[in-house]
């Protein structure tokens, strides 16, 4: 039986606070979708119900053309009727924040969905941001600790970092981003899984995020099947939730998987209704939300925490030239790329060490810090360019003393580099261990 109206502006009221509704338009036209209705007034981020056979579905105004409005939905849009009714509800919806927010699940909008009841507020605000003067952030001077050793020691992130996680599909990021959630030294980890099959989101709560990583996370969930308009707004709720811990004087980790999905929802939406496609299908407004997202992350100002920030970067046929893989490696801090080659060999977390960098590693390390970290990309990088040679016995030793020490240390640098699933190695451990690769090559 289809709930009333009433009921289902009553639902909408005690969610996020609304007063009595406007006057309804009409549905006048349904293209993919995207809705189009007249007679009514609504601003674009509002959302407005519309009569279907089943009940009342929201959709969020994306977009208008004269009298015309654009009306994006966020559920399936089976059982709408020609010239059903849009009624436009008089504010923009809210988040409600607290901090029984930790240990839990929620969907893009806020609302609890691992069965463990309503949450209770204590603050509630809009998915938009609130700036932070660029002058008043926080300089990054602290490293974080995440527990992986290759990044603590080759690739130091610093408190209120943005990175990059580039990788193709089954190189292991998702592995990755468990292992930090349960090896970071930060208060509150927001974990964003946008786009991402049902199934992961279940194995990556209970796998590989666990029980340890749970209690001090909160877990957004977008899944693919999601309306683009969710999967939008679920990267944008992960971000509200990071910046409300931030604003507590929290240090936050915010994971996000990954941005791309977050892109390709926009791109979805803008060509819905009408916006040109410029690069490879993506329309210009993708490329002016990819920096307004990243850009809520980093430090707070005076007496706020920060959010230290990785977004996944999903690279199409492992090309690191994708047009958001290049977009994304211009606005953030630095990037890590995970490579299948090394994911081929067994070699977990599967971390290009040649092709990583973190920018604001020189503000957090020490010298001898940074000379070591030098030095093991050096030889890396140096075994990289004449494996073929080595492999086939034609490099000949004595020829260079670089590649001499690298093909004499690859066994402890591969053994340094890889890291169980389960291992977390603490931030002094991983500096004592790159410490004696550069010992032994010195010896």
């Amino acid at each position: 039986m289809k709930p009333a109206l009433s009921e289902r502006i009553h639902q909408y009221q005690s969610r996020i606070g609304t007063s009595r509704p406007k006057v309804a338009g009409r549905l006048t036209r349904v293209v993919g979708l995207t809705l189009e209705a007249i007679g009514c007034q609504a601003a674009v981020g509002s959302t407005c119900l519309v009569e279907a056979q089943q009940g009342y579905i929201e959709a969020e105004v994306v977009g208008f053309e004269g009298e015309k409005i654009y009306l994006m939905p966020s559920e399936q849009i089976s059982g709408i009727l020609p010239g059903a009714k849009v009624i436009p509800m008089p504010a923009q919806q809210t988040l409600i924040y607290s901090m029984g927010l930790l240990g839990r699940v929620v969907d893009a909008r806020g609302v609890p969905i691992d069965g463990k009841g309503r949450i209770e507020a204590q603050d509630q605000q809009s998915y938009q941001s609130k700036r932070v003067n660029p002058l008043d952030r926080k300089a990054i001077n602290q490293p974080l600790d995440v527990g992986i050793k290759a990044i603590n020691s080759i690739l130091t992130v610093g408190m209120g970092q943005r990175l990059g996680l580039f990788a193709g599909s089954g190189v292991g990021k998702s592995v990755l981003l468990g292992m930090m959630t349960r090896g970071t030294a930060a208060d509150v980890i927001v974990v964003g899984l946008i786009g991402e099959r049902g199934r992961e989101v279940k194995e990556f709560i209970d796998d590989i995020l666990g029980e340890e990583g749970r209690a001090r996370s909160v877990v957004v969930a977008a899944p693919a099947d999601n309306a683009p308009l969710m999967r939008l707004k679920g990267c944008e709720t992960a971000l509200s939730v990071a910046e409300y811990f931030r604003d507590q004087g929290l240090n936050v980790l915010l994971l996000v998987d990954s941005i791309t999905r977050y892109a390709q929802a926009q791109r979805e939406i803008a060509l819905a209704v009408g916006e040109p496609p410029a690069t490879k299908g993506y329309p210009p407004s993708v490329f002016a939300k990819l920096p307004a997202l990243v850009e809520r992350a980093g430090n707070g100002g005076t007496g706020q925490g920060s959010i230290t920030a990785f977004f996944t970067v999903l690279s199409e046929g492992d090309d690191l030239q994708d047009p958001i893989a290049d977009a994304s490696r211009a606005i953030l801090d630095g990037h890590i790329v995970l490579s299948r080659e090394l994911a081929d060999q067994g070699h977990y977390p599967a971390i290009d060490i040649a092709k990583s960098i973190s920018r604001v590693m020189p503000a957090v390390t020490s010298e001898d810090h940074q000379m070591q970290a030098r030095i093991v990309k050096q030889l890396y990088s140096a075994y990289q360019n004449n494996q073929d040679l080595i492999t086939i016995g034609a490099y000949t030793k004595g020829s260079d003393p670089i590649v001499d020490a690298a093909v004499k240390l690859k066994p402890k640098m591969d053994k340094f580099l890889q890291q169980g699933m389960k291992d977390i190695v603490n931030y002094d451990d991983c500096l004592a261990a790159l410490a004696s690769i550069t010992s032994t090559m010195r010896a």
